[in-house]
């Protein structure tokens, strides 16, 4: 059984949703990022990155333990160990791993970005919130030109490429982002927000959500000199 060592996450949900879209057997490990659990000896020494999610596989290649961090990493080492979620024709395959890409790259961090300007920093800072807050924008106008062109981020068919960018597209309004100026990009994200299969990943430690405003105590352990300590 898979090891998921996760947080209910934009990046935390990617993987739950590959897992029971996959119908892979998991095992749920919380790291609760608020307390500092990423900062455990148990959990570093998978990532030392200090960053969720991460797995563990005992039935990896050659049928050996493998543990792999990086959600884009995990999400095209599920499909490659099903067979399934990536294309396998080499073009539609190359296009299904350049919008995995896109969304490491621009829709993660950026979103991140602004999310962590307008959310969680203590003071309002006009430019960040406009530079950020404009790539957001562009971003959807970029997947909403794609999204009028294929039916799916690869192509004609439903892949990790849709599944590593959905949960970043969730609660629009947190960004300042009406759907509706989208229409591709929300025909797409209605599609897969019905399929029970993300329904479940997305309901994955639902309730250790944080509720409310970040306390001081997290945001030292997330943004302070606790996440900066040399480990």
């Amino acid at each position: 059984m898979i090891e998921c060592w996760t947080w209910p996450t934009p990046n935390g949900h990617k993987v739950h949703i590959a897992l029971e879209e996959l119908a892979l057997p998991y095992k749920v490990i919380p790291v609760n990022i608020g307390s500092g659990d990423q900062f455990k000896p148990e959990f570093l020494a998978i990532n030392p990155n200090h960053r969720i999610p991460a797995i563990v596989d005992p039935d990896g290649p050659g049928g050996k333990r493998i543990a792999v961090f990086e959600s884009g990493a995990i999400l095209i080492y599920l499909a490659e160990k099903t067979g399934k979620l990536m294309p396998k024709d080499p073009a539609a395959r190359y296009a299904c791993l350049q919008w995995l890409m896109f969304q490491m790259g621009g829709v993660g961090p950026m979103f991140g970005q602004f999310g962590h300007f307008n959310n969680y920093a203590p003071e309002k800072i006009a430019y960040a919130l406009e530079r950020y807050g404009n790539e957001v924008k562009r971003l959807h106008r970029v997947l909403d030109k794609r999204l009028g062109q294929a039916q799916w981020l690869a192509g004609n068919d439903y892949s990790i490429a849709d599944i590593i960018t959905y949960p970043w597209l969730r609660f629009p309004e947190r960004r300042n982002i009406d759907l509706a100026e989208f229409p591709s990009v929300k025909r797409w994200f209605d599609a897969i927000d019905a399929r029970p299969a993300v329904q479940r990943g997305c309901a994955v430690l639902a309730e250790s959500q944080r509720k409310g405003p970040i306390s001081d105590k997290e945001r030292e352990v997330m943004f302070g000199k606790t996440q900066f300590a040399a480990r």
